[in-house]
């Protein structure tokens, strides 16, 4: 058994917080850098000129990448032979937001009540929080910082199984064209296949903590995700006024369903395509 104080956890949560909002994963900035040396846009060029400029600014000079700071999503694995003391994990988890937040100088965009009176928290709390037990003596921690220009444009297609391959590939391209330029692209895409509805937003979810450079292991997923970037790439919408570069990757998860259901959720993420991991 091993014994970790929760306060380990919040300050680790914090750090996270700030250098997911400063600092674009290097598979995505390589992935940018690679799209302007391929786009045939001459106005696609300039835009990703400066997207890429303001990638090299916020991790230059420590500020955030996009005024969106984003709408903080944790995922835990937590190992069965971990204790924690000095408080409770998922507490210390929404203080380590919090913390990362105030002290990182990041925009606050959470809600209390979302219908209603809609007063802001003031410090991004709540985040949401999806944990798991596993084996062994360790916490890692998965973040991601969610923008909702991008967020609102994600949806979720409850296919037969008859559909198949064909359909799946139809739901996504529904998804992306009715996004259009709005989710400011080039975007990575989350596609989660397989479950419950609201299982496969999760797998979508998940999904955008892969690197943009690995595929699936499964190779017909593989497969798909990359005929899937051929097929968006090849809309037109490019990064934000029009191009050929307008995916970076997609990543696909799947699971179990039901004998009756093949649901796919697709979340978009704009350019910056923001996410942290730890291991304590």
């Amino acid at each position: 058994m091993r014994t970790i104080d929760v306060a380990k956890v919040t300050e680790t949560v914090a750090q996270m917080c700030k250098n997911a909002a400063y600092y674009l994963p290097q598979d995505v900035y390589e992935g940018l850098k690679a799209g302007r040396e391929t786009e045939k846009s001459p106005v696609g060029c300039v835009v990703l000129d400066q997207i890429i400029k303001n990638a090299e600014i916020a991790r230059e000079e420590d500020r955030p990448i996009c005024q969106d700071t984003g709408y903080t999503i944790v995922f835990l694995e937590v190992g069965q032979d971990v204790h924690f003391e000095g408080g409770n994990l998922e507490e210390a988890v929404q203080e380590g937001v919090a913390k990362g937040y105030v002290e990182g100088y990041l925009r606050k965009s959470v809600v209390a009540e979302p219908l209603f009176n809609r007063k802001n928290t003031g410090n991004n709390t709540p985040c949401i929080i999806y944990t798991r037990i596993v084996p062994g003596d360790k916490v890692k921690i998965d973040m991601e910082l969610k923008g909702f220009g991008s967020e609102n444009k994600s949806g979720v297609k409850m296919l037969v199984p008859a559909d198949g391959v064909e359909g799946v590939k139809n739901a996504v391209m529904e998804i992306v064209k009715k996004a259009g330029p709005n989710p400011c692209p080039p975007m990575v895409l989350g596609v989660g296949i397989g479950g419950t509805m609201d299982y496969a937003a999760l797998l979508s979810k998940k999904a955008l903590l892969r690197s943009t450079k690995k595929r699936n292991d499964m190779p017909e997923y593989a497969k798909l995700e990359e005929e899937l970037l051929e097929m968006i790439n090849k809309t037109g919408i490019g990064p934000q006024l029009g191009g050929t570069t307008t995916a970076l990757a997609v990543n696909i998860e799947w699971a179990a369903t039901h004998i009756a259901g093949l649901p796919v959720a697709v979340t978009i993420c704009c350019h910056a395509s923001r996410h942290a991991e730890e291991i304590i």
